[in-house]
């Protein structure tokens, strides 16, 4: 797939992210972003769907406690400690697709390390190139350099900004969808990836049950043109 394809993506699933956080009448938390959940129509166009685990909550409070939900490898590690979806891990989940989509590899990255395989998430993997200064080189080598350097960067460093170990510190979709539109600058991000440090939740709710799943079904009953069901997903399109 061309690059202004994903480019495309990246912007589409953002908007409908920034309807389901902050344009509807409630705010709407996905809590399963990922590339098979993004639905291409015959112009590869974005659209957001599968609502199974979606929850709505009032814009003021824009968190719900719950069960552990989501796909492994997308979802915030806090929410696995404290079982508290927000949009801000809504965020995390973006920038992992974002990853996923301008690097072309899963989640999980396989490393070599002297003679031995090790695994690391792909948002530590991107990391240690942008502290290096050669985050480029994480591109999707499929790509053959056929891409706008500094977009890639910014939807690159972009995602990085929206996985940041540290809930607090990273943005809003509306702020990170700004960056991606280059109507704001880059964030400043350390060269070095933060250690997340989680407090332990005080409770945990019990009034609704919730899994880990790798697939999901339903409606949070929204509409939108930027979040229906059509097929083939973005992960289908992309499989090598």
């Amino acid at each position: 797939m061309h690059y202004t394809f994903k480019h495309d993506i990246v912007l589409g699933v953002g908007s409908a992210l920034l309807y389901l956080h902050q344009e509807w009448e409630q705010c709407v938390l996905h809590r399963d972003i990922k590339p098979s959940n993004i639905l291409l129509d015959a112009s590869f166009n974005a659209k957001l769907g599968d609502f199974g685990l979606a929850r709505m909550v009032d814009h003021e409070r824009q968190a719900h406690t719950t069960a552990l939900a989501g796909t492994m490898g997308y979802m915030d590690p806090e929410c696995m400690l404290s079982g508290s979806a927000s949009t801000t891990s809504d965020v995390y989940s973006f920038g992992v697709v974002l990853l996923e989509i301008a690097c072309g590899r899963r989640p999980i990255v396989v490393v070599q390390d002297s003679e031995e395989y090790a695994t690391m998430h792909l948002v530590q993997w991107v990391w240690e190139f942008f502290g290096r200064g050669r985050i480029i080189d994480a591109a999707d080598t499929r790509l053959n350099g056929e891409f706008d350097g500094d977009e890639m960067e910014r939807v690159m460093i972009t995602a990085l900004w929206c996985a940041h170990p540290d809930r607090t510190l990273r943005p809003s979709i509306r702020q990170a969808i700004s960056v991606l539109r280059m109507e704001a600058p880059l964030p400043n991000l350390p060269t070095n990836m933060p250690v997340a440090t989680f407090m332990a939740p005080m409770h945990h709710s019990q009034a609704e049950s919730g899994a880990t799943t790798g697939s999901s079904s339903g409606s949070a009953g929204t509409k939108h043109s930027s979040i229906a069901p059509m097929t083939p997903s973005f992960a289908e399109m992309t499989d090598p």
